[in-house]
């Protein structure tokens, strides 16, 4: 599209517009999304039809009452996420320049980051900027990559989903996986247990679909082997730790985060080599929006060096 069109585009384009497709996207009907947005049906169909004239495209397919985004529909809805994303962006910016701050940053991590990359890089930017706001969210990729696309957060260390071009990928690690026991297990006391050792334990599992489970349950099967049964599954790391800690449990965690916790003599660590491994893990960001300077600082603190230790 050449900029004259661009140009064309933006004139007749209404934020008002982008806020009822992507409320139509939400709630799947044209008076749930013409009530959250504060107008009438008749309006919001006005305004649906004179959105579809601007981008010269039908965007969604009626199924019964329900409105389905079709193609069209769904690349509009991607980059006006974007869009969003972007304003909220510059509205926290304002509001911190407005209270005379040196700016914030949010930056989201996976548990694998947290001990090594993403400290190493937090202490040296709060060494040279030190009035600068940081916040901090420390879940899976999934959820965090859902924050980016709100403009939650900045940016992500973690695991784009798929291959997708809406994202910037700079890799940072493979992430190795170790499986860990209380302090006292029997496990723990064996200098390379067979696999079949770790089958006579119950198991802490993160859920089904994430990639810690699915390199699990990968290495059950090369070994011919299926899940124990009765597995207690949690996504939250902490969850795992204490339960591993008070019990005869075992669990995988990332090789970095479980090498920290048993340095702190919180846990003990089974020597059991697992094959599979995660898929590398880097820095992520929108690829259609712009990036704070705060967030290219810490970006290029975050690349330099090595990973660092706990």
């Amino acid at each position: 599209m050449t900029s004259h069109a661009v140009n064309q585009l933006l004139n007749r384009l209404r934020m008002r517009q982008v806020a009822l497709l992507l409320a139509i996207e939400a709630s799947g009907t044209l008076g749930a999304a013409a009530r959250a947005i504060g107008m009438t049906q008749p309006a919001a169909t006005k305004m649906l039809h004179e959105l579809e004239a601007t981008l010269g495209q039908n965007l969604f397919d009626r199924v019964g009452r329900v409105l389905k985004l079709n193609a069209a529909g769904q690349l509009a809805t991607q980059s006006f996420r974007g869009m969003t994303g972007t304003l909220e962006q510059l509205q926290r910016d304002l509001h911190e320049l407005s209270l005379g701050s040196a700016g914030r940053l949010s930056v989201g991590s996976i548990m694998a980051a947290s001990p090594t990359y993403l400290t190493r890089a937090l202490a040296k930017l709060k060494d040279q900027y030190p009035l600068l706001s940081v916040n901090i969210e420390v879940g899976t990729s999934q959820g965090l990559m859902e924050q980016l696309d709100e403009g939650k957060l900045d940016t992500v260390i973690g695991r784009v989903p798929g291959a997708s071009g809406e994202y910037l990928f700079e890799p940072l690690s493979e992430e190795a996986i170790a499986v860990v026991c209380a302090p006292d297990h029997p496990l723990g006391k064996l200098r390379a247990p067979a696999f079949n050792r770790l089958t006579e334990y119950p198991w802490v599992l993160q859920p089904a679909g994430n990639p810690m489970h699915d390199v699990i349950v990968q290495e059950f099967m090369e070994h011919h082997t299926p899940l124990p049964s009765g597995l207690l599954e949690t996504s939250s790391t902490m969850i795992t730790v204490h339960l591993v800690a008070r019990s005869r449990m075992i669990a995988a965690l990332p090789q970095s985060v479980a090498r920290g916790f048993h340095k702190h003599r919180m846990l003990g660590l089974v020597r059991y080599l697992v094959r599979n491994r995660l898929a590398s893990y880097g820095s992520i960001v929108r690829a259609d929006r712009p990036k704070s300077p705060q967030a290219e600082h810490f970006l290029r603190l975050l690349h330099e060096g090595g990973p660092g230790t706990w």
